[in-house]
């Protein structure tokens, strides 16, 4: 059994450990009301680009552009977001998780022929992955803690450049979308080429005649890098709400847990500081007795 000393210092270390588990949970909440705003701001102009593009691409057939040609999948690009930190739950586990499943099986063929192509932006996924002989191509580390547009447009250039080149057959972004601070989605979206019958799911149906100018193709040819930049901006942005809010829930947990065991030691200091005491009276009483025979 543990010594007092022992229960003691133990205790003292748990409270310690709660109070960084609580002002990170604090932390953790005071960004992410910052972060709902900004991903709620968002989408509702991601959702309408979408939508008016995706209404165009059905009026105007055949439309002629790189972004989207429907190629044979032979090289594929996997875009991962994944946090910079850990202490967020099943945050990060779940990515990884997911992306060596779609190795395993959607994209099996062309991993086993090392035409699969990463990005990693997040610390985490990269640290996992760098080490299993993957085409990493680029890896950004630190984006979350000062998350801009310019570099979701940076890389959305990117990736259209080597997709129009045929470097790229089929890029997809995996990450987790924001639902609500003790629910996130775990997401594998098709960013190219782009799929226009899916680009105006559920939103509600254009019927007016409407006047295009200058014309529709010139139009089409102006939204489309917009929207690519859109989505994988609100993806980005869905991630890092989806991460505050895991760390807010992990250590909201970790800070209960964190009581019950102090709780828990309590209890048992008391007992062994009980027994103690017990002993001592039973020593005295016995040596007073010897004494008295004596």
């Amino acid at each position: 059994m543990a010594t007092l000393r022992e229960i003691k210092r133990r205790i003292v270390g748990v409270k310690s450990t709660q109070q960084i588990t609580r002002a990170m949970k604090m932390v953790a909440a005071a960004r992410l009301r910052r972060a709902q705003e900004n991903i709620i701001n968002a989408r509702p102009y991601s959702r309408k680009i979408a939508s008016m593009l995706g209404h165009l691409l059905k009026i105007e057939k055949n439309v002629d552009l790189p972004l989207l040609q429907i190629r044979q999948p032979r090289k594929i690009a996997l875009v991962v977001l994944t946090s910079d930190r850990g202490l967020c739950g099943g945050f990060n586990m779940n990515i990884i998780r997911q992306v060596e499943e779609l190795l395993k099986n959607d994209f099996k063929e062309q991993f086993e022929t090392g035409e699969v192509y990463f990005y990693f932006i997040g610390k985490k996924g990269h640290d996992y992955f760098k080490n299993k002989n993957l085409n990493i191509i680029g890896a950004y580390p630190g984006i979350f803690s000062k998350l801009e547009f310019s570099f979701a447009s940076g890389l959305v250039n990117e990736l259209s450049a080597k997709f129009s080149k045929g470097e790229f057959d089929r890029v997809f972004i995996v990450y987790n979308q924001f639902k609500s601070i003790i629910q996130h989605i775990l997401k594998v979206e098709q960013l190219l080429p782009l799929e226009a019958e899916k680009l105006d799911e559920g939103e509600e149906e254009l019927t007016a005649d409407y006047i295009f100018e200058p014309d529709k193709f010139q139009i089409i040819q102006r939204l489309v890098p917009r929207h690519l930049k859109a989505q994988l901006w609100r993806s980005l942005l869905d991630s890092y709400a989806a991460e505050l809010g895991a760390r807010m829930t992990a250590m909201d947990m970790a800070t209960e847990n964190a009581t019950e065991l102090i709780h828990s030691l309590q209890l048992t200091f008391n007992k062994a500081r009980q027994a103690a005491i017990t002993k001592e009276i039973l020593e005295i009483v016995s040596g007073a007795n010897a004494l008295k025979k004596g």
